[in-house]
């Protein structure tokens, strides 16, 4: 069993920044692909960016070389580094790992980003 756990969210103006961290704990080997998705009131849950375990990433259009996403193998930890925040970036961001073809899911972080 894998238990993600995300910290970092809060309450932003535009242009600030805000670090999201992902904690994984259970059986977590270090081959498994983690990622950070969203989800918008009244909108579907959309990839943000993906990580695997050799540091290869991808990240959608829209957060492009605003976001970097990062992972620390040793601790089982995954970042996501927000910067110049918009107010559409305003979700709830949640930490997803597959772990030997199985999905998980993290509770969810608020990110509110005011105008």
């Amino acid at each position: 069993q894998v238990q993600l756990v995300e910290s970092g969210g809060g309450l932003v103006q535009a242009g600030g920044s805000l670090r999201l961290s992902c904690a994984a704990s259970g059986v977590f080997p270090r081959f498994s692909s983690m990622g950070w998705y969203r989800q918008a009131p009244g909108k579907q849950r959309e990839l943000v960016a993906t990580i695997t375990s050799a540091d290869s990433t991808n990240y959608a259009d829209s957060v492009k070389g605003r976001f970097t996403i990062s992972r620390d193998n040793d601790k089982n930890m995954m970042y996501l580094q927000m910067n110049s925040l918009k107010p559409e970036d305003t979700a709830v961001y949640y930490c997803n790992a597959v772990v030997w073809g199985r999905t998980y899911w993290g509770q969810g972080t608020q990110v509110t980003v005011s105008s």
